[in-house]
């Protein structure tokens, strides 16, 4: 099955949006997808798909308390599906204090079983949570998640689980993560974890027209070290706009959500929005994106047609071709 980290150590990346239109890509593909937000932060993955609204109550049965092995409920329960098809398993408040309540439990089990802290499996609590307990591979075709940046506990449980990384980066400026960084990164982790890490592919993301975004994306795409099968232009107002529709650039574009001033107002609203080709090529780009890692990375069957319903506008199929030129059709 499909199993990817999309992580990024910078901010600004599309880390968060990336995950999320890739996870509706997939499912658009045909394959059931599961993501899981695993950023405590506010603005993520839980918020754009407008869930979790037990996110902040402490007593709430959430994802920690199962990996903790402390569970108030039914894991299935954890589980909210969208609008968009693609399941999600909320963020919860407890993810900022993982590290504190792991230690809490290392410290107890380690003492009734008189063993030594450092031969504690505390990376490999989520794989075990995922794979051996709920057996999430017989439900789901494709698992993504959306993790923390900080190079702590929990992030390195959604790496020993999944294995794979997505990596979206900034073409240029502070924070960059160059190309031997990347490879150190990679290298780092699996030191740390003792295992192999795949890196699926380099997204760049954000890439402007400045001379110096274009110098950047062209030293990525041409590296033999990883692969760029795409690049992603600068899309804010797209992206942004995901936070009003709540949900995927997909829906965006097809239900023509747009932020505009009414009676003295900002309202977001859909059925505004232009319907522009630069867009449409932004849609393409991130399912190209989904069907290299649906089928480079992982071998996976999916159906390689991208069919859009725009409001007002009629259906547009984008056909997805690894040998060819992709073309846009009405």
């Amino acid at each position: 099955m499909i199993t990817v980290v999309v992580y990024s150590e910078s901010g600004g990346t599309y880390k968060t949006t990336m995950t999320a239109n890739v996870g509706v890509a997939l499912e658009r593909m045909g394959l059931d997808t599961l993501m899981i937000d695993l950023d405590p932060q506010e603005g993520n993955l839980t918020s754009l798909f407008d869930a979790g609204t037990q996110r902040s109550d402490p007593d709430a049965d959430n994802l920690v308390k199962h990996i903790l092995d402390m569970p108030d409920g039914n894991f299935g329960d954890l589980i909210e599906p969208t609008e968009e098809g693609v399941d999600i398993i909320p963020s919860h408040d407890m993810l900022g204090d993982f590290t504190s309540n792991l230690e809490q439990k290392i410290s107890y089990e380690t003492g009734m079983k008189n063993m030594s802290r450092d031969d504690y499996p505390r990376f490999e609590l989520l794989h075990d949570l995922l794979w051996e307990k709920q057996e999430l591979h017989k439900q789901y075709d494709a698992i993504l998640i959306d993790p923390n940046a900080r190079a702590e506990d929990l992030l390195y449980n959604a790496i020993f689980a999944l294995r794979t990384l997505v990596a979206p980066v900034k073409p240029a400026g502070k924070g960059n993560l160059s190309l031997d960084g990347l490879d150190e990164l990679v290298g780092n982790m699996e030191n740390e974890l003792d295992i192999e890490i795949g890196l699926s592919c380099v997204v760049p993301s954000g890439v402007g027209q400045t001379n110096a975004h274009q110098q950047y994306q062209q030293q990525f795409e041409n590296t033999e070290q990883f692969d760029t099968p795409v690049s992603i232009a600068d899309r804010e107002s797209l992206m942004d706009a995901m936070w009003e529709a709540k949900g995927s650039a997909f829906r965006v574009v097809e239900e023509r959500w747009k932020t505009f001033e009414q009676d003295g107002k900002m309202v977001s609203e859909p059925g505004h929005r232009r319907v522009r080709d630069r867009e449409i090529a932004t849609l393409r780009r991130l399912y190209e994106l989904a069907q290299f890692i649906a089928t480079e990375t992982f071998d996976a069957e999916i159906d390689p047609e991208l069919k859009l319903d725009i409001q007002d506008h009629g259906e547009r199929t984008v056909e997805i071709d690894a040998d060819e030129k992709t073309e846009v059709t009405t």
